[in-house]
């Protein structure tokens, strides 16, 4: 799992030192910060329409205001679920390297970053038990290839990267969201304040474990990595689409509007929407040679 020490520029121990102090600055106590209603209003959104699976379909119409509350609701479950598992699958991954040779000089904010992915995992965990009475499960999208090392760690930092920056397109856009209650504003808004750090310091890792693995392996590994890459944004954005979401909802037949969703061409717009951030990153730094992304 070991590596050769990082190409450490200025860049990074700057950014490194200026978010380690942010982290001590803007720190909280999850189990202070959040007043926890007895229940939350089901007659309320409780995500932002636009963020629907069935948004800019004809679906969103048809299904009807109470069965598109009930969806919000339980489409809400399913992503901080999402959240719940991503978090600890990231953890398990930084735990492990958090002193290993060749991440010697990021190991200070791996504490910080732990941490706080530790209580985020928390408050999400305890908004789905509380609200929706389960987490839902989750599978992870298992790697096709036994990677170099260099390889491996470039992954599994840009996984992290970009689960990063999907959730936090969710988070800032609930945030602001006045049609929604003030606990899940709040909710969000935290995990906000705290991944704006995390994904400045995953942009500024990924970068660097990029140019490590470009001097370690071929044209054809890069390729292989790409490609690879490319299958686990299209997982990623696939696990929003839950049939156990849309027959929670209500929802007579929810593995056909899955696949319906899903092939359908008018919710490609709002997929790239939420990935836009990190697919132009992965496109700057040349991760990624262009933007077409696999058909699952």
């Amino acid at each position: 799992m070991a590596q050769a020490a990082l190409p450490v520029n200025d860049r990074f121990l700057e950014v490194l030192g200026r978010l380690s102090e942010k982290s001590i600055e803007d720190y909280y106590n999850p189990y202070q910060q959040f007043q926890w209603p007895d229940r939350l209003d089901e007659d309320r959104m409780w995500m932002s329409p636009e963020l629907l699976t069935p948004y800019g379909t004809p679906l969103f119409d048809e299904l009807g205001e109470d069965t598109l509350r009930r969806l919000a609701k339980w489409e809400s479950i399913n992503f901080y679920s999402l959240n719940v598992h991503g978090i600890r699958e990231l953890l398990i991954e930084v735990v492990g390297r958090i002193h290993m040779p060749g991440f010697e000089v990021p190991s200070d904010f791996f504490h910080h970053f732990i941490g706080e992915e530790n209580e985020h995992m928390w408050f999400f965990a305890e908004f789905c038990r509380r609200y929706g009475g389960k987490i839902y499960g989750s599978t992870a999208m298992r790697a096709d290839s036994v990677w170099e090392p260099e390889v491996e760690n470039f992954l599994v930092f840009a996984r992290i990267l970009f689960f990063e920056e999907l959730v936090d397109h969710y988070n800032s856009r609930m945030a602001q969201d006045p049609a929604l209650c003030d606990t899940i504003r709040e909710v969000n808004r935290i995990h906000h304040q705290d991944e704006s750090r995390h994904i400045a310091f995953g942009r500024e890792l990924v970068s660097l474990l990029h140019l490590r693995m470009r001097e370690a392996v071929g044209a054809e590994r890069l390729a292989e990595v790409e490609a690879y890459l490319k299958r686990y944004v299209v997982y990623s954005v696939n696990s929003l689409y839950n049939p156990h979401v849309y027959r929670d909802a209500g929802i007579a037949d929810p593995l056909a509007l899955r696949t319906a969703l899903i092939t359908d061409e008018r919710r490609r717009p709002h997929e790239r929407k939420a990935i836009r951030k990190p697919l132009a990153f992965f496109l700057k730094t040349g991760i990624f040679s262009d933007d077409t992304l696999p058909v699952v």
